[in-house]
C-alpha cells in the first residue's frame, strides 16, 4: 500500500538532472505525472497527439501538449512537447535526447478506447487498441532501452487496468492489451535488474476523459489524477527499489 508515510517521503523527493518521457500527457493521469515531475526538477518530454479518447482528432485550438509544457515552465521547470504517435517511439525518444541529452524515466500512459461487444468488433477496433496500448509501450521503451542500459539507470512505468486483470464487457481488445503489459513488464524487470533499470506496471483508477465514459460523474469528480501521481513519482525515483 502507498501509505501516508510514503506520501510524506514523496513530498521531499527531487528529480533534478533526470529526464522523463510521459506519453499521453496532455490530459488526465499523464498530465498529472508530467506536472509532478516537472515541479520537482525533472526535464519532461510531454507527449500527446491531441486526439480524443477514441483516437480521433480533437479539434481544439490549443494543443494539449503545448499547454502542459507552458504550465511546467510557469512553475520554473523545463519541458518540451512531442506530438508523435507512440507507435513511433524512436521519434519521441529523439525529442528527449535532442532537447536534454538522455532519457532516465519512461511513463507509458497513452491510451484510447474502442469499446464494442466482441460480436460487433472489427479488425480495426482490435488493431488500433493494440497499436496504441501494447505496441506503443513497446516502441517507446525499446527506443529508450539501450540508452538506459549504457548508463546503467532507468525507471519504466507501464499502465495496465483492472479490465486487463478481470476482463470487462465490451473491452476484449482493451483487456487483452492491458493484460499483455503485465507480462511485458515482468520480462523487462528481469532483464533490466542487473543494470539498475526498474520496470513496474500499475493499474490506476482516476477520473479522466477515458473513465468518464464508464464511471458515474460523482466518481469521476472524486478520483482525481493528482491522487495517483505521487505513487507513480515514487516508483520513478532513484531511491525506489
Amino acid at each position: 500500500l502507498f501509505t501516508n508515510h510514503k506520501l510524506h517521503i514523496m513530498a521531499d523527493l527531487r528529480f533534478d538532472g533526470k529526464v522523463a518521457i510521459v506519453t499521453g500527457a496532455g490530459n488526465g493521469l499523464g498530465k498529472a505525472y508530467a506536472l509532478l515531475l516537472g515541479s520537482k526538477g525533472a526535464k519532461v518530454v510531454v507527449n500527446d497527439l491531441g486526439f480524443n479518447v477514441k483516437g480521433e482528432v480533437d479539434g481544439t485550438s490549443a494543443h494539449p501538449a503545448d499547454l502542459v509544457v507552458e504550465e511546467i515552465k510557469k512553475m520554473g521547470g523545463q519541458a518540451v512537447a512531442n506530438k508523435d504517435s507512440v507507435e513511433f517511439g524512436e521519434k519521441i525518444v529523439k525529442t528527449a535526447v535532442d532537447a536534454f541529452g538522455t532519457v532516465d524515466i519512461v511513463i507509458n500512459n497513452a491510451g484510447i478506447l474502442r469499446d464494442v461487444s466482441f460480436q460487433k468488433m472489427t479488425d480495426n477496433d482490435w488493431d488500433l487498441i493494440q497499436k496504441v496500448h501494447f505496441k506503443g509501450a513497446y516502441s517507446v521503451t525499446r527506443a529508450a532501452w539501450n540508452i538506459m542500459r549504457e548508463k546503467k539507470y532507468g525507471r519504466i512505468i507501464n499502465t495496465s487496468s483492472s479490465a486487463g486483470i478481470y476482463g470487462s464487457f465490451g473491452q476484449a481488445n482493451y483487456s487483452a492489451a492491458k493484460l499483455g503489459l503485465w507480462g511485458f513488464t515482468q520480462s523487462l524487470a528481469k532483464e533490466g535488474e542487473r543494470r539498475n533499470i526498474l520496470t513496474n506496471c500499475i493499474a490506476p483508477l482516476a477520473g479522466t476523459r477515458m473513465t468518464a465514459t464508464v464511471m458515474p460523474q460523482e466518481a469521476v469528480d472524486a478520483l482525481k489524477p493528482e491522487y495517483v501521481a505521487p505513487f507513480v513519482g515514487y516508483l520513478c525515483h532513484e531511491s525506489s527499489t
